[in-house]
């Protein structure tokens, strides 16, 4: 079965543009997305779960289906697990032909590409903020077993022991909190 799914976008607010198209390419049925946004996918999930194998799902844009290379990588994962082939119309990838059983895989690759490069800039942002004597990550947020510990430390009275097995902090961390 040809099945065609559609979401707004700014370019096609009321999914006319699409619909033409997707007639045009023969599709049997077709899903319509009620609105543009990325984290509301309702059409999308239930199409997901009714595609079966060797359905052909078919967009017009990628875009129209995917809101992010991951998303898409995802998807095509999904899909090509599942025998379900996909097909987009303006980059024209068919995975029914061998060309677009490469595309699965280069997907995949720029994804992994787009990991590194992420991760890697992070590493260098974090060393150049350590070099520059700044502090790196998530700031510490004081709860309150730690306000209590410090409190039981500093009114001297009580030993690390005693300190560890009332509040569940441990000598390192508490030192760790001591040193800011």
């Amino acid at each position: 079965m040809l099945i065609g799914y559609m979401r707004p976008y700014q370019g096609d607010l009321e999914c006319k543009d699409q619909a033409s198209q997707l007639r045009e390419s023969g599709c049997d049925h077709w899903v319509i997305e009620e609105h543009a946004s990325p984290k509301q996918r309702i059409k999308l999930e239930e199409l997901l779960q009714l595609l079966q194998s060797n359905d052909v799902l078919i967009v017009t844009k990628l875009f129209a289906l995917a809101d992010s290379t991951r998303h898409l990588a995802e998807l095509l994962h999904n899909f090509n697990e599942r025998q379900i082939n996909f097909i987009s119309l303006y980059e024209s990838i068919d995975t029914r032909l061998e060309e677009g059983q490469y595309f699965y895989k280069n997907i995949h690759s720029l994804l992994h590409f787009q990991t590194d490069i992420i991760s890697e800039n992070t590493k260098k942002g974090m060393y150049e903020a350590k070099q520059r004597g700044s502090k790196v990550g998530r700031p510490r947020k004081l709860d309150d077993n730690i306000k209590k510990a410090i409190q039981m430390y500093e009114s001297k009275k009580y030993s690390l022991l005693q300190i560890r097995e009332e509040t569940g902090i441990s000598k390192t961390t508490l030192y760790r909190y001591l040193e800011n």
